[in-house]
């Protein structure tokens, strides 16, 4: 097997679908990609890779100490950026306000 070139993804991990705030999405995560394709064991069916680099993850504060974490060990990087998304804080009263938009349903 030859010398391989290590590539990483750079991101702001999104939100879980568990979470309603914001906890762990602040830090910027460093992942490797897959440097070879995943295969099923045949005898238990089970998946598996002999890159042990798709297990290891590692947190920055910033996006400027990823990048230069990576630019420091001579790995490939590219960023993706987070989609900003905007949410109207709505308060509990709101579902009872006199001009609420949309119907009441209950």
């Amino acid at each position: 097997m030859g010398l391989t070139t290590m590539t990483a993804r750079i991101f702001r991990p999104a939100r879980t679908a568990m979470q309603s705030g914001t906890a762990k999405t602040k830090r910027w995560t460093l992942d490797f990609d897959p440097s070879a394709p995943r295969r099923v064991e045949p005898l238990m069916g089970w998946t598996s890779s002999a890159d042990t680099r798709q297990q290891l993850r590692l947190s920055f504060e910033t996006k400027e100490e990823a990048i230069a974490y990576a630019e420091r060990n001579g790995i490939a990087y590219r960023v993706e950026e987070p989609k900003e998304v905007h949410h109207r804080q709505m308060a509990y009263s709101d579902n009872f306000k006199f001009n609420r938009i949309g119907q009441w349903t209950h």
